[in-house]
């Protein structure tokens, strides 16, 4: 069994991005609500998958999975 990387670029593949830095010199308070913004799309997301998962959809179940997944790596990028 291979053990995985301890870097943060391979944990959150979101800090390679170029856009990253622009949004963490972004104030404290302004920060949050974009990170508050991405718990909603991730909480949303989710449930979306769960709910095309039950419908037997599994391609959009499997879309709405990584758009929660992609949100959640964003959000913690950007919290203060």
């Amino acid at each position: 069994m291979t053990q995985r990387s301890n870097l943060r670029e391979v944990r959150n593949p979101v800090l390679a991005l170029q856009g990253v830095k622009r949004l963490q010199t972004l104030p404290p308070e302004v920060r949050q609500a974009i990170a508050d913004l991405f718990a909603d799309i991730r909480d949303d997301a989710r449930d979306k998958a769960q709910k095309s998962w039950l419908k037997n959809k599994g391609p959009m179940a499997a879309y709405w999975k990584a758009v929660g997944a992609y949100a959640e790596h964003i959000r913690r990028v950007i919290k203060p």
